[in-house]
């Protein structure tokens, strides 16, 4: 059975002056799932996700949270709680009395403030560090001060915008568990923005990839991965070889689906070694051919060492006809 709606957006748009930046999108995001909005930088990823928060005006379009039109409310009657990049934690107040403040601001008293911000600061494992200040703190940390600052109101929708870029990338694996983790326990919807393929395969349930103000695609990340319906899509998301197909239509097939042999065999496409690159589980060889250009083979460690290729070398690529994916025009 489908999961209700949480959000829909409805030929949402948002122009700067003449250039549009969020071109009529229409989306439904499912009730209690972990959104990533992906792209690269300009494609209008921030900005829907600043118009989902009411931090942006929404130039045309609407925005239905659980049946009810939110586009034009305040942010603080939204239903909705947003994680800012910079974290934006005041350095004057305790960790405490961060993540507190928003209840200080609606007139709840200090005791009750603080039971809750205290209960919050132990779900995200912070309950030790609640009388310092902001910088006697880890980056790390911080992040999860404002996690539980942005939570206690209690949200519905909790929007993220690049959360773990600042980190180093040891912490950014470390908090992708503790965010799914804390979504599956709230049950609340995340929708995260994230420029990072590995980042939004990792954590999503649900993948929007956006290009020039538009949605590309959007679906589980399995399918999206396996399946992408656009170039630009198999390109973004990598692990794919584009190659040309008859009357315009392109195939892309999954690099680690592509054979790499040193002798011919029919169908076979002959190729030259250009690049090697070990990646731990992986080598990843780079070829020219003739044919369909620059293309790359992801092979096993363990297949790749038993049977090793050289720069320079001479070799063949093969690879199922069920494993090539037809690409819209």
């Amino acid at each position: 059975m489908a999961k209700p709606a949480a959000l829909e957006l409805i030929k949402l748009t948002k122009s700067y002056g003449g250039t549009v930046a969020v071109d009529a999108i229409d989306q439904v995001i499912p009730d209690g799932t972990y959104t990533c909005l992906l792209g690269p930088s300009g494609c209008g990823k921030s900005s829907t996700l600043r118009m989902l928060a009411g931090h942006e005006s929404v130039t045309s379009g609407d925005i239905v949270h659980k049946g009810a039109n939110i586009t034009d409310l305040p942010p603080a009657r939204r239903g909705t709680a947003m994680m800012f990049q910079s974290y934006a934690l005041f350095p004057h107040l305790s960790v405490v009395d961060n993540v507190a403040f928003s209840l200080k601001m609606k007139g709840v008293e200090k005791a009750k403030r603080q039971k809750e911000a205290r209960e919050l600061l132990e779900l995200v494992d912070m309950s030790a560090y609640g009388e310092r200040l902001p910088d006697q703190l880890s980056g790390g940390q911080q992040q999860r001060v404002a996690l539980a600052r942005a939570l206690i109101t209690r949200p519905s929708i909790l929007l993220l915008d690049e959360p773990l870029s600042a980190l180093d990338p040891f912490l950014r694996i470390r908090m992708r568990t503790e965010l799914k983790r804390l979504q599956r326990e709230l049950g609340i919807s995340f929708i995260h923005v994230t420029h990072s393929q590995d980042e939004a395969l990792a954590l999503a349930d649900h993948i929007i990839v956006m290009n020039r103000g538009k949605i590309e695609q959007d679906g589980p990340p399995q399918e999206v991965f396996d399946a992408p319906r656009t170039e630009f899509v198999a390109r973004f998301i990598g692990g794919h070889n584009i190659l040309g197909g008859s009357g315009n239509r392109k195939l892309a097939v999954r690099t680690d689906r592509m054979t790499i042999a040193t002798q011919s065999s029919a169908g076979a496409i002959p190729a030259s070694v250009v690049a090697v690159e070990y990646l731990g589980t992986i080598v990843n060889v780079t070829v020219e051919t003739a044919q369909a250009g620059e293309l790359t083979v992801s092979v096993g460690d363990t297949a790749y060492f038993h049977k090793p290729v050289e720069i320079g070398q001479s070799v063949f690529l093969t690879w199922k006809a069920e494993d090539a994916h037809q690409l819209a025009a």
